[in-house]
């Protein structure tokens, strides 16, 4: 049991003089122990203070700069991105509804023309901003409806998004390119990459879909029953869910 010393107090015999001695010379030791400890960490301190004040400058430096740069060289560069992009973007959407001109129209938005950047341009100096990034997913799809496959693919793959439609969307773009080039396999696998990409109403049933045809011109009947049961149970209200019970018992029949 601990002893507890009273203010006042005197040991009554020599066996509990012998514990309050042991307290005590205990007690020394501690604070000894801890003068000791607080005299080296002074003297540490002091015999590095000059490369704990530069370590201090150099994390200080480092945000003030972090916080410069983004000031001074990331919120610039993402301005004059978007600002640079603004002129290739009009000639793309004028080809959405363009007639037998959309070839010009979309060659014009890679290429740029009148000193102004294309889609290229756009991707190649402002590749590690928003707009940057958004040139090559425009310049994708621009060569996708160009039917230059390859280079599609090249800058599709490039583009990274998280955005509910646009993400999906990008990577069945893909599928679609090599689909058109005939390498099921590779569109398949990217299709079905679309879907997962985002749960939604829209862009997962589309691809689920591309992905059943796919597996079907594969002949994977199993793969395909499977991908349009999946659009029947999750997604039957939407335009796909439609003919889904259809398609199921074509790759059923097929098996």
């Amino acid at each position: 049991m601990a002893t507890y010393k009273k203010r006042g107090y005197k040991p009554s015999d020599k066996k509990d003089q012998q514990q309050v001695d042991e307290i005590q010379s205990t007690t020394a030791e501690v604070f000894n122990t801890l003068d000791e400890t607080a005299s080296k960490s002074e003297q540490w301190i002091e015999k590095n203070s000059k490369a704990l004040f530069y370590s201090l400058i150099v994390i200080v430096v480092f945000v003030l700069g972090l916080l410069g740069y983004n000031k001074y060289v990331t919120e610039p560069a993402e301005l004059d991105a978007s600002n640079q992009l603004a002129f290739p973007r009009k000639y793309f959407n004028d080809a959405a509804v363009a007639g037998s001109s959309i070839d010009s129209l979309l060659v014009l938005g890679l290429e740029g023309a009148d000193g102004k950047y294309g889609f290229i341009d756009v991707a190649a100096k402002y590749s590690g901003t928003k707009s940057g990034n958004l040139a090559y997913y425009y310049a994708g799809v621009s060569y996708l409806q160009l039917k230059e496959y390859a280079k599609a693919i090249e800058y599709l793959e490039q583009f990274n998004s998280d955005d509910e439609l646009v993400g999906p969307v990008a990577l069945g773009a893909i599928g679609d390119a090599f689909a058109d080039i005939n390498q099921p396999e590779q569109a398949l696998e990217y299709y079905i990459k679309a879907a997962n990409k985002k749960d939604n109403a829209f862009t997962t049933p589309l691809f689920l879909q591309k992905a059943g045809f796919t597996a079907m011109e594969l002949k994977n009947f199993g793969k395909a029953e499977a991908l349009f049961t999946q659009i029947k149970e999750e997604y039957a209200s939407s335009e796909q869910g439609k003919d889904a019970e259809k398609y199921i018992n074509a790759a059923k029949y097929a098996q």
